[in-house]
């Protein structure tokens, strides 16, 4: 190996030794790294760091959450500011650093001030809160979602609420019996008299004398024979062929009476609505695409009978309110329309809409109507009606009176579920069904076989989302038919605090 080969190699050696002696140097010149200690202010106060020598810089890492100030070369004034955790660094002469883990608690009179409402407004339940940065955590069990909302909004007041709350399985809701009775009575009394004279050749005349009430006797003589044609003989016909006169007399009377009475009997439970018809549908044609010929028609069917609607709610009172609307339809073929051929009857309908307040058992007339129509109608030959006691026979007379009444009764009850073992009310049967026929109808084993059945709740308690989540309107099972998984009813204790890190 020649010289100028073991030049370069040293000169590499060295050159690469150079900055690893300036690094250690430096290095060795830095003072040694201190171990972060703790410190805690709170939110609204202030507290001093003492330094054995003097300060030179400070800095905080958040100063959302802290605020550090130099009050003297040997003192730093913190305050706080928010809740949260940051660190504060103070730089010494010599190049000694101090490093503090800071933590700025909450302030505890306005958390103390909440725990005073909560035992105030929630008194007897386990409710409890802590505070933890910016979010407020509310634990414990609730009688009802009642008091958890309430417990909500008072803990709201502290920061943002995290509900961690369970809610006791509330009891049975309350079940309601409506009963409703219909009672309509129709009379009717209607009287009719009338006479229709006529002549087949007396005096050498053919005609008739009629008032127009009553269809008279058509003369037809396109022959030497004298006819007449008849679309009614009315009550009474009679005829003298030696006098050649005829006469149709109507005289009648006739009374008509209507009674419709119907009980129907409706559950459900509190706030939730119901309805019952006892009736049919009846068909009728609905023009579709647009008029002039142009559309389709199609057959709709609409509903007719005893109907009643209604929505209970149980009032803080222990009184039902109602909304209750019956209505009592029936075809009405006078006032229908003819379609193509084909009769489309109107409806007769009569119907109440009304509210109304009552405790359980008691009964109102929601609706009554007394309704007492007289139609005369009174039809003569002008000259010959007018005479005195012989006019009568020159003269039609139609007389129509009419009564309807009607009742509506309502009367709301609380109930429960028949016992299990009590009979069950039964139809009497007017007459006995045949000798070998079954009496009772299939059904899945009782308790006796399959065995009892819980009657508690699968949980005491559950969160207050899931009780929500499951009264809400249109949820699927009921409460007690849901599987809930298994969650402790116990609060959970409180996050135990983070150990400070370096």
């Amino acid at each position: 190996m020649n010289s100028k080969t073991i030049r370069s190699r040293w000169g590499a050696r060295t050159w690469g030794l150079i900055p690893a002696l300036l690094w250690n140097g430096l290095a060795a010149q830095q003072p040694p790294a201190t171990a972060a200690r703790d410190l805690s202010v709170t939110v609204g106060k202030s507290l001093v760091v003492d330094s054995p020598v003097t300060i030179e810089r400070v800095s905080v890492a958040n100063g959302d959450l802290a605020e550090a100030v130099a009050v003297s070369p040997r003192e730093v004034l913190v305050n706080g500011k928010a809740p949260g955790e940051t660190s504060l660094l103070i730089w010494q002469q010599g190049g000694a650093r101090l490093i503090f883990d800071l933590r700025v608690r909450p302030s505890t009179l306005r958390l103390e001030a909440v725990r005073r409402e909560l035992a105030r407004e929630l008194a007897g339940q386990d409710v409890t809160v802590t505070l933890e940065d910016t979010s407020v955590f509310l634990r414990g069990t609730v009688k009802d979602l009642v008091s958890a909302e309430r417990a909500l909004n008072i803990v709201s007041t502290l920061g943002r609420p995290v509900n961690l709350l369970y809610v006791s399985v509330p009891p049975v809701e309350a079940q309601i019996l409506i009963k409703v009775r219909f009672a309509d009575v129709d009379r009717a009394a209607t009287q009719e008299l009338g006479l229709n004279f006529f002549s087949t050749g007396a005096a050498n005349t053919i005609g008739s004398v009629s008032t127009g009430a009553f269809s008279p006797p058509r003369a037809d003589s396109t022959d030497a024979a004298s006819r007449f044609s008849f679309t009614d003989l009315l009550n009474i016909f009679v005829v003298r062929p030696d006098l050649d006169l005829g006469a149709t007399i109507k005289a009648l009377a006739s009374r008509r009476l209507l009674q419709v009475l119907a009980e129907p009997n409706l559950l459900t439970l509190n706030g939730k609505p119901a309805s019952f018809l006892a009736g049919g549908e009846f068909p009728y044609p609905t023009l579709q695409g647009g008029g002039a010929g142009l559309g389709a028609v199609t057959i709709q069917f609409r509903e007719f009978g005893v109907r009643i609607n209604f929505l209970p709610t149980v009032t803080p009172r222990g009184t039902i309110r109602l909304q209750v609307t019956p209505e009592v339809s029936a075809l009405d073929f006078a006032n229908g329309l003819l379609f193509q051929g084909f009769t489309i009857p109107g409806l007769s309908t009569r119907r109440v809409q009304t509210e109304v307040e009552l405790e359980s058992g008691q009964s109102f007339a929601i609706g009554g109507l007394l309704d007492n129509r007289l139609t005369e109608t009174l039809n003569k030959v002008p000259g010959l009606g007018d005479i005195p006691f012989f006019g009568k026979l020159f003269q039609s007379r139609q007389r129509n009176k009419s009564n309807t009444e009607l009742l509506v009764m309502v009367s709301p009850e609380l109930v429960r579920p028949i016992p299990a073992g009590q009979a069950a009310p039964e139809v009497k049967m007017p007459k006995e069904f045949l000798k070998d026929a079954p009496k009772a109808a299939p059904r899945t084993p009782g308790i006796d076989v399959t065995g009892p059945v819980p009657v508690k709740p699968p949980l005491e308690a559950i969160p207050v989302e899931k009780l929500i989540e499951k009264t809400a309107p249109g949820a699927a099972p009921a409460m007690g038919q849901i599987q809930l998984l298994p969650v402790p009813v116990a609060p959970a204790a409180p996050t135990a605090p983070r150990p400070s890190g370096s």
